[in-house]
C-alpha cells in the first residue's frame, strides 16, 4: 500500500486531475496497479488519456493502493471566496 497522500486537491483541480497526478506520482505501472486492484489496464489508459472516467466502485478500489483519501468538509467549514 501507497503512503497516505497529504496534497490538497483545490477547489479549481478537478478529482480526476488530481487523481491522474496521484497515479503518475506513485511511480506504480498500469500493471502494478491492475495487479493491486482488479482494474483493467486499457481502462487505466483511456482514464490517463481522458477519454474516459471512472466509475465510483473504481475509485474505490484505486484510492487506498494510491494512498488517497477524499475528506469531505461540511460547507461552513470552506473557506468563504
Amino acid at each position: 500500500m501507497a503512503k497516505q497522500r497529504t496534497g490538497a486537491i483545490t477547489d479549481a483541480e478537478p478529482i480526476t486531475t488530481a487523481v491522474r497526478r496521484a497515479i503518475q506520482e506513485s511511480g506504480m505501472t498500469r500493471y502494478r496497479i491492475h495487479k493491486a486492484t482488479g482494474i483493467d489496464q486499457a481502462a487505466l489508459t483511456r482514464f490517463m488519456h481522458g477519454t474516459t472516467g471512472l466509475s465510483t466502485a473504481t475509485l474505490d478500489k484505486l484510492a487506498p493502493v494510491l494512498g488517497l483519501q477524499l475528506i469531505v468538509k461540511p460547507q461552513s467549514q470552506r473557506k468563504a471566496k
